[in-house]
């Protein structure tokens, strides 16, 4: 259902532009939050993982272009279009990626569901730059990671960056936030590993992490890192071994590190 737009009081394009990511997000009632997937690429992961599109916006260029595809795929929804000034205007930005495609956030799960079966889970805690959000997500999905979860301190992973620079990983993992203390994970039969450098930290390749059947990897906030109480709480606390005098990494490239490294020896 094609709809161009001529003015930014049309009903329904505020989501692309006016509403801010806590008022899409919803958190007074979830099931009626909202995210947006930038790109066809992210979109179509989002579909193939069974997210439910509200509607669309794209430049009239691309309708049978790079989104026709899309546009199919999502049936009778709305597809606004319009002027690429017009659009620029109302979403603050350039779509040079062609479409946007306003989504239905899905039901939050619960830790004891997103963790069954799980091996090895990522905590974010207190990480809150978006763009280091989407790249542990994507890290987390390409090195094997089975779950991800969010302390209530880190950035959403559906902010509309996160889910662009996850390249639609945060389809992928499944995830949700973490709202009880990290050390409630050893309830699950978790062992804990802080990411911090301390005079006890064990190496990252120490053979032992490896063996541990369920490790929860705790990746903490890209200034100060992890909390005292949280690195005291933990199983292990771990540090990469580095050289030339750097004494870390930034968070999203420790993640993919740590990944690796722990992974199931299995």
């Amino acid at each position: 259902m094609i709809k161009e737009i001529t003015t930014l009081d049309e009903p329904g394009v505020e989501v692309f532009g006016t509403l801010t990511e806590a008022q899409l997000r919803n958190r007074l009632e979830p099931e009626k939050g909202i995210f947006i997937a930038e790109s066809p690429k992210v979109i179509k992961v989002a579909l193939d993982a069974g997210y439910t599109p509200i509607s669309l916006l794209c430049e009239a260029r691309h309708i049978e272009g790079d989104a026709k595809e899309i546009i199919e795929r999502c049936g009778d929804i709305p597809v606004y279009t319009g002027s690429r000034k017009l659009l620029e205007k109302l979403t603050g930005y350039t779509l040079t990626r062609g479409v946007l495609c306003a989504m239905r956030r899905p039901h939050p799960k619960t830790v004891e569901e997103v963790c069954e079966g799980a091996s090895r889970v990522v905590v974010i805690d207190g990480v809150v730059d978006s763009t280091n959000i989407g790249a542990i997500f994507r890290s987390a999905a390409a090195l094997g990671i089975d779950s991800v979860l969010v302390t209530q301190t880190s950035c959403d992973p559906l902010n509309r960056r996160a889910v662009r620079v996850s390249m639609g990983s945060v389809f992928l993992v499944p995830w949700t936030r973490l709202e009880a203390p990290i050390s409630s994970l050893k309830s699950l039969g978790f062992k804990t590993v802080a990411m911090a450098l301390r005079d006890n930290s064990v190496m990252l390749d120490d053979p032992t992490l490896q063996a541990e059947p369920r490790l929860a990897i705790v990746m903490g906030n890209e200034g100060d890192g992890l909390p005292n109480e949280t690195i005291d709480d933990a199983d292990y606390v771990v540090c990469i071994p580095m050289k030339h005098n750097v004494d870390s990494l930034n968070v999203a490239a420790a993640s993919a590190v740590a990944f690796w490294a722990l992974r199931d020896g299995k």
